[in-house]
């Protein structure tokens, strides 16, 4: 049992990098103001760029570069669109999304002859990494080490994300644009500089989460690899309410969820049953956040209401 455990808890880290990429992703275009739906779709042109660059490189370090300015080149599309041509954000997300798979799928066999998943023989992806002083510690040690650079990178992307939003002027202004652009405007603060550069930021993150699932999950590409991962980002941000640490938490869970779900198949489960598990869990937790908001606001207009009742006591009272 314990080892199963150790099993599943690993693969959960695994499962979360990605997921964790993309919120934070989501996080900075949210905190600007502006809803990145096309997470998905950088994500799937990341993982497109970094299997191709590795493919004629063989440097595992430009791949993954290559797949965070896939997922840049593909935010700044985005940016054209809803900034300078003022189109919808949720048109041009889904339009991004849809761009990426068939831009991909037409690809594939157009110019390298295959359909389906593209794996060339030789391909490199990432190398697991082993930390040597965390892996002699008793069971615990095998769940933290034996990852990619990337799945360890995804937290320190988290702690740079709260550090960046919560202890910089740059944040704060990002903050100030997505709260209350006419009072950022009257502060003297340029807002579309802010919302390309998080769009900007969000994109690579993205490309970056689609690295982790070509290169270091998987060692080949497919179109349909993203698996809905870009709207499960976005549902971890919502349960987070855009704050990087909750948002964490969430994309762990969800990963957690994911991993369950590959663990259960040998078991005899219904794969029909497992593959919607991860998604009955976005759905669930949305529900949650939803009915835990409304309360919150049905005890706060009970608490205004209260309070309205008291006032005019107290006042009568003075009065006498």
């Amino acid at each position: 049992m314990g080892t199963w455990t150790q099993a599943l808890l690993k693969n959960a880290l695994d499962a979360t990098a990605p997921i964790l990429f993309a919120a934070m992703g989501g996080i900075f275009a949210h905190q600007a103001g502006l809803l990145n739906i096309g997470i998905e779709g950088m994500m799937l042109g990341g993982a497109f760029a970094g299997v191709i660059a590795a493919y004629y490189t063989g440097d595992i370090v430009l791949a993954v570069l290559a797949a965070g300015a896939a997922g840049a080149a593909m935010a700044a599309i985005f940016c054209l669109f809803v900034l300078g041509l003022r189109a919808n954000v949720v048109v041009v997300g889904l339009a991004i999304n849809t761009l990426a798979v068939g831009l991909t799928g037409y690809l594939l066999p157009t110019v390298f002859g295959v359909h389906g998943a593209f794996a060339p023989p030789g391909l490199r992806g990432l190398a697991p990494v082993r930390l040597w002083g965390i892996e002699a510690i008793p069971w615990l040690g095998p769940i933290l080490s034996g990852h990619t650079i990337l799945v360890y990178l995804a937290w320190v992307v988290v702690a740079a994300t709260a550090f960046l939003l919560y202890r910089t002027v740059w944040g704060l202004r990002l903050r100030a644009v997505g709260q209350d652009l006419e009072a950022a405007l009257a502060a003297g603060v340029h807002p579309v500089r802010l919302q390309v550069a998080a769009l900007l930021i969000s994109g690579f993150l993205g490309g970056l989460a689609g690295a982790q699932l070509s290169l270091g999950e998987l060692t080949l590409f497919n179109k349909a690899m993203t698996g809905g991962r870009g709207f499960i980002a976005l549902a971890a941000f919502y349960f987070g309410a855009s704050r990087p640490w909750p948002t964490a938490g969430a994309s762990l869970l969800f990963g957690l969820f994911q991993s369950l779900q590959f663990r259960l198949q040998p078991l005899g489960w219904p794969p029909q049953l497992l593959e919607m598990l991860p998604y009955v869990t976005v759905v669930a937790t949305l529900v949650l956040v939803r009915v835990a908001e409304a309360r919150r606001r049905a005890r706060l207009a009970r608490l205004v209401t209260v309070q309205g009742q008291r006032g005019p006591e107290l006042g009568v009272g003075g009065a006498g």
